[in-house]
């Protein structure tokens, strides 16, 4: 049964490989399809979903089935959507949700990120962030939301093999400028040694066999030898198309026709050898579908039917077709490129400095800052402790307050007895007369005992 991501991703953005329709009843032990490439956009996981939940409908896979490219395109498929099952859409209502709440978090993280940074917010590049979906309506899952997920995916991975080049071309510069740059920091003969060995890494690199144009008879009929196993006397562009459409849905999608090129990048690249960069096969690789893709898609919908293979078979240049230039024989970028290229590296690190200096002094006045309180820190623990001792101390040696509420020594205990003060000489008393006291323990008048002493009053300020 043919799947929707084979339309939606395959016959619109040409980036997932298709599910073989089920024509047979007799199925043998079913193993779990290949989980499609990530497409690269930020709303990958989205759109996949999306398209899991819509194959579960019978109705709209029916739908499918009858519908071209151009349906899609136009929206006219989207218009289904209102005629699937219930649980569908309440389903699809939930990835929405999910999908609206996740932007907004981006979102959010994205604008305080810039704001602590003091960076003016780019609002329309915010707005962006909605384009696959309604932002209007952000709780169910209407027809317009799978016409502008087909849409935005559509736009998006046109422009994706076109920001593929870019980034490999800045990728090709960097390496120049890093190598020109270990190259100054050498001496002179240091310097030409690794002249030297660039120049035979390159030399090795470039003595490969020769490499058939894509799509080409020569480049085909050495697939069908050597990766089909047959005569190549024999060779058929039908029987050869038929053989390669591997899922048999009557196209080959770009990762059929990528599979054709394995011959053909072996030739050039060997991740064992130190002068083969894998970044570079990539680049080739799809310099390779490109190339096969302008000369026979005709509709441009990013799949080759059986007949414009079979169109494509009886052009001059499929039977006259030279050697292919690869990526190492081609100019990526001109000088004047890899100028602009160090110039704008050499503002990026200006500015790293700039920021690297700034954190460097806030790091340095933050220690000083942690200083400062660790020294006023001590200070009080320091004032702390001494109150504790004086606490301690008071409560240790109680003194008793005096009439006007100041504070006084004692000099003895309480439970010590005091020594009778002396008797002057001159009011000694007689014993016989002392006999005959009243009472024995009788004291004698305030006014005929002697004076004591005044004892000595201590005020606690």
């Amino acid at each position: 049964m043919m799947k929707l991501s084979w339309l939606l991703l395959t016959t619109l953005l040409g980036l997932v490989a298709s599910v073989p329709i089920d024509r047979s009843k007799e199925k043998k032990t079913e193993e779990a399809p290949p989980e499609p490439p990530d497409t690269g956009l930020y709303y990958h996981r989205y759109l996949q979903e999306v398209i899991n939940v819509l194959e579960t409908d019978s109705h709209f896979r029916e739908k499918l089935q009858a519908a071209n490219a151009e349906d899609i395109k136009s929206g006219k498929l989207s218009k289904e959507l209102d005629f699937v099952s219930h649980h569908v859409r309440t389903k699809l209502d939930e990835l929405k949700r999910q999908e609206v709440s996740r932007l907004r978090m981006l979102i959010k993280a994205k604008m305080d990120a810039t704001m602590e940074q003091n960076v003016q917010i780019d609002h329309l590049g915010l707005l962006k962030q909605f384009e696959h979906l309604d932002p209007q309506n952000q709780h169910t899952f209407e027809a317009r939301d799978l016409e502008l997920l087909i849409q935005a995916a559509t736009k998006d991975l046109e422009n994706y093999d076109a920001a593929h080049h870019e980034e490999f071309k800045r990728y090709e510069m960097l390496k120049e400028h890093e190598r020109r740059e270990y190259l100054r920091s050498l001496d002179e003969e240091k310097r030409r040694e690794e002249e030297a060995r660039f120049q035979e890494l390159r030399r090795r690199h470039r003595e490969h066999p020769k490499v058939n144009v894509p799509g080409s008879r020569d480049q085909l009929k050495e697939v069908w030898e050597e990766t089909d196993g047959l005569d190549p006397n024999e060779f058929n562009p039908k029987t050869f198309f038929k053989l390669h459409d591997t899922n048999s849905d009557g196209v080959l999608d770009e990762q059929e026709l990528e599979a054709l090129f394995t011959k053909e990048l072996e030739k050039v690249y060997d991740p064992r050898n130190e002068e083969d960069d894998m970044l570079e096969m990539e680049e080739e690789r799809l310099r390779m579908r490109e190339h096969v893709m302008k000369n026979v898609d005709m509709n441009k919908d990013r799949l080759v039917t059986l007949e414009e293979f079979l169109k494509s078979t009886e052009k001059k240049e499929f039977n006259e077709a030279g050697g292919w230039e690869t990526v190492d024989e081609t100019q990526v970028y001109s000088e004047a490129e890899l100028k602009r290229f160090e110039a704008e590296l050499a503002a990026q690190e200006a500015e790293l400095s700039r920021r690297a200096e700034q954190l460097r002094r806030q790091h340095q006045d933050l220690a000083e800052q942690q200083v400062q309180l660790d020294a006023q820190k001590k200070e009080y623990q320091h004032a702390v402790l001494q109150m504790e001792q004086r606490k301690n101390q008071q409560a240790e040696a109680p003194v008793p307050a005096g009439a006007g509420g100041e504070l006084k020594f004692q000099p003895q205990p309480p439970h010590v007895a005091q020594a009778d003060p002396p008797v002057p000489a001159q009011s000694a008393v007689p014993v016989d007369t002392l006999a005959h006291a009243p009472e024995q323990n009788q004291v004698e008048p305030a006014q005929n005992q002697p004076q004591q002493p005044p004892q000595p009053e201590v005020q606690i300020q």
